[in-house]
């Protein structure tokens, strides 16, 4: 019984976040490419990316608070994360408002992380750390500048936004590399540990 209740359900709010911000992705998908030169249209957009991404740090807090920490969340809360945030650079770059190469290099370290997370489940789940989190929030603020369409804004909001996708990709490609660094200890503790005990499973 005891057991039981340490171990939370999948099935609690931080999970069902995760999940709304998975379904709000084609929705934004559609309203930022299907109207993307009308300003009002590009401002719900906005307030669509908005609430999404919110629910992000929405559901951190509630997790951690709570106790609700779970594999599911660990897995599937970042993967949520890059699909938004994706989608915003790819759309950004088709609507050529971004350069293909900042949206190709911040993709390739994003879904590069993500698959790796898959890779190394045998050895333990490697969750976002601080400076996941950190690149990802400086990811948004870009993000929602860049969705408000640049021309229409000032120029001091412009280089404001400048300057914060700059510091997005320098913090995308920095965390990369300490996630590999994690990866590698997580395994290398792994192997450590099973050696020690003698598990039948490792590789």
């Amino acid at each position: 019984m005891s057991e039981k209740t340490a171990t939370p359900s999948q099935w609690n709010v931080p999970n069902v976040l995760t999940g709304v911000r998975m379904a709000l992705v084609p929705v934004f998908a559609w309203m930022l490419l299907s109207h993307p030169h009308e300003w009002d249209w590009r401002l719900w957009t906005t307030a669509v990316f908005c609430f999404a991404i919110a629910t992000d740090f929405v559901d951190g807090k509630i997790a951690r608070k709570y106790d609700l920490v779970t594999n599911f969340g660990k897995l599937w809360d970042p993967i949520a994360d890059k699909a938004l945030t994706g989608m915003a650079f790819i759309g950004l770059s088709i609507l050529g408002e971004l350069q293909w190469w900042v949206t190709i290099i911040i993709l390739v370290r994003e879904w590069g992380i993500t698959i790796l997370r898959w890779a190394i489940m045998k050895y333990g789940v490697m969750a976002a750390n601080r400076g996941g989190k950190a690149k990802t929030f400086v990811q948004a603020l870009a993000l929602v500048l860049y969705l408000m369409w640049l021309p229409m804004l000032p120029l001091w909001v412009q280089w404001t936004a400048w300057f914060l996708m700059a510091a997005a990709f320098v913090l995308t490609v920095l965390t990369g590399l300490d996630y590999l660094r994690e990866a590698a200890k997580l395994r290398r503790e792994a192997l450590a540990r099973w050696a020690v005990e003698g598990h039948p499973g490792r590789p």
